[in-house]
């Protein structure tokens, strides 16, 4: 009889065991969130140095789609398109120059696309997305530093994703002839974001 009971308790066990496994699985493979972006309430801006001068610019058009969640990173995703033409440093004649063939060249190439390839936890809350950043038709791999958060808002999960990433203009040929001289323009950018973005469905 005891062994009888031992055998019945070891395949209770077992079966406990098996349930809880499938339903740790299954939880890690329910697909993250979908987001799209709150452009009224985003940022996205740029910042460089110009003739020892730091500079600031903003994009006012983009699209950013993203899937997310913290228990599922490997199926995470961020896909961000960026209207050129829509750069405003507060001075025309900059945004002009911005936009001429030597340096971004918008009317042949109005976007820069980034897309995440993968998505790492660095701290409680901050992340690294991997992926690769394309300009002027040049495509090179890039990581941005972010963070991700949760809000409830009038009974909907937004999310509020923050970061900022360190690109080298030169690396994507956003300076041809004499806009090649980093003594006036160095190479370095940063671009930061701010985004805030509602559920999808």
């Amino acid at each position: 009889m005891l062994g009888h009971t031992r055998a019945a308790f070891r395949a209770g066990l077992g079966l406990t065991m098996i349930f809880c496994t499938y339903a740790a699985l299954a939880a890690a493979a329910a697909p993250p969130p979908k987001y799209t972006l709150d452009p009224a309430r985003s940022l996205l801006r740029f910042s460089f140095m110009q003739a020892g001068a730091s500079n600031t610019g903003r994009f006012s058009k983009y699209t950013a789609e993203v899937a997310f969640s913290n228990d599922n990173l490997a199926a995470s995703k961020i896909d961000v398109t960026i209207d050129i033409d829509s750069l405003d440093t507060g001075d025309k004649e900059r945004d002009d120059t911005l936009k001429m063939p030597d340096l971004f060249d918008v009317k042949k190439f109005p976007t820069a696309h980034f897309v995440s390839t993968r998505i790492v936890a660095t701290t409680a809350g901050r992340y690294e997305a991997q992926g690769k950043l394309t300009i002027r038709n040049v495509t090179k791999p890039v990581t941005v530093p972010m963070t991700f958060q949760n809000k409830m808002e009038q009974g909907k999960n937004i999310g509020y994703m923050t970061g900022r990433a360190a690109i080298k203009r030169l690396d994507f040929g956003v300076g041809q002839g004499d806009w090649k001289a980093t003594d006036q323009v160095p190479d370095d950018v940063a671009v930061t974001f701010s985004l805030r973005l509602t559920p999808v469905g």
